[in-house]
């Protein structure tokens, strides 16, 4: 603990490499597939093939993190995706890359993400103080945020002037700095409770849903943040189409959306990390929901020529989201034991990405059915009932009067 600046300002350096080559890489691929298919459908199949995997070993990949060393499956991990995009490298660089071949190894890469994302988060309460843990959530999403601006940006001049087999190769780099940093630090593991008993996946999977419900309040939290995520990432699937159909908008004005989202969430991580916030985690995560769903309702409500007004409603929205995550993650890991934590996130994780998957799936059916400004309002709507029935719940008020009380 009394290093743990140091320690996380080394851990922070080899992640950002890799999640930026990585965020270069992905738009490089969906890039690479618009030029070559024109096909929205072969999107949807790469980003659902990118996903799916994630979302159901999700439910499974806690139990080992939460027994294995967290160090070596973060490393594991990092380098499995590192050999998923020299592969692909390979058939590009040979000329023998086809659809299907991307479709399988974004598939692999998501299994390298299942393991990863859920040990590093479950890791940091072990290598920070409490008091630290909001700054250090506001400080990831900043390197997430600028990575996800940035990331479109490089691997769009990249791929104009480079073969895809380079490209591809940068995510290769970024993983190999991401593992070199993880073996300069020491990251503890949780101290097993109780006694040793055999390895038995779905007994523990029990142990760690019973994690959430012994405390009061925490099955509202993240029940409410489940329902939260079904509406929101639906909505969030159709920004394209809200720029094009609602506001006459074209490419150009796409990107302009899709960077407004990033910067809201760069803002959000940086305020969190600059700033102590004296408010309850709890309650500003009620806040958020709140916020973020007034965000869609206006932008469903505007007029053909706000285009302007639902830029500035979507970086309110990106700061809404990125306070409302890092606020989320703190909760648990401050009220979750160690040894469970990886267990928790990577289970949280698997619902949490299901909407997405449904989202791509049922964008098109959604928007010709109730239109897609209509989606945004309902959407909003529904999102701003659950910020104000959870600031009602008596459960959530006792788990914020807890989390003052630690």
């Amino acid at each position: 603990m009394e290093n743990w600046k140091k320690t996380f300002a080394i851990i922070w350096s080899g992640q950002f490499f890799s999640i930026l080559s990585s965020s270069v890489v992905n738009f490089a691929i969906i890039l690479w597939l618009s030029l070559e298919t024109g096909s929205a459908s072969v999107l949807a199949t790469a980003s659902i093939f990118a996903l799916m995997p994630q979302a159901i070993l999700g439910f499974f990949t806690g139990v080992f993190i939460d027994r294995w060393n967290r160090k070596r499956i973060m490393i594991a991990a990092d380098s499995f995706i590192a050999v998923c995009s020299l592969l692909l490298a390979i058939l590009f660089y040979t000329g023998k890359v086809e659809t299907w071949n991307i479709y399988m190894l974004l598939a692999m890469r998501s299994i390298g993400s299942a393991f990863h994302s859920p040990a590093m988060q479950a890791s940091i309460p072990l290598l920070a103080p409490q008091s630290e843990l909001m700054r250090i959530a506001g400080i990831n999403q900043t390197i997430n945020s600028v990575s996800n601006i940035a990331g479109p940006a490089i691997g769009a001049l990249l791929i104009s002037f480079m073969d895809m087999s380079y490209v591809l190769m940068l995510d290769v780099l970024g993983a190999l700095i991401a593992c070199t940093s993880l073996l300069f630090v020491f990251i503890p593991n949780p101290e097993a409770k109780g006694e040793a008993q055999a390895p038995h996946v779905f007994r523990e999977m029990k142990e760690g849903i019973q994690e959430i419900t012994k405390t009061e309040g925490l099955p509202w939290l993240f029940l409410f943040s489940i329902i939260c995520t079904f509406f929101m990432m639906p909505v969030s699937v159709m920004f394209p189409l809200m720029t094009l159909q609602h506001f006459d908008g074209n490419a150009f004005q796409m990107s302009i959306i899709e960077a407004a989202w990033g910067v809201g969430m760069l803002l959000g991580g940086a305020l969190l990390g600059i700033k102590t916030f004296k408010t309850n985690n709890v309650t500003l995560i009620n806040a958020m929901y709140i916020l973020l769903g007034l965000t869609f309702l206006f932008s469903g409500i505007l007029p053909v020529w706000g285009f302007a007004l639902f830029a500035i409603l979507t970086v309110i929205g990106g700061i809404s989201g990125s306070i409302y995550y890092s606020a989320f993650t703190v909760v648990v890991q401050r009220k979750v034991e160690p040894s469970a934590l990886g267990r928790v996130f990577s289970m949280f994780g698997s619902v949490s990405l299901l909407p997405s998957v449904i989202g791509l799936t049922a964008t098109g059916l959604i928007a010709d059915v109730i239109g897609v400004s209509n989606a945004f309002v309902l959407g909003g709507g529904i999102i701003i009932i659950i910020g104000i029935v959870a600031f009602l719940n008596p459960s959530l008020k006792k788990l914020s009067n807890s989390l003052k009380e630690q």
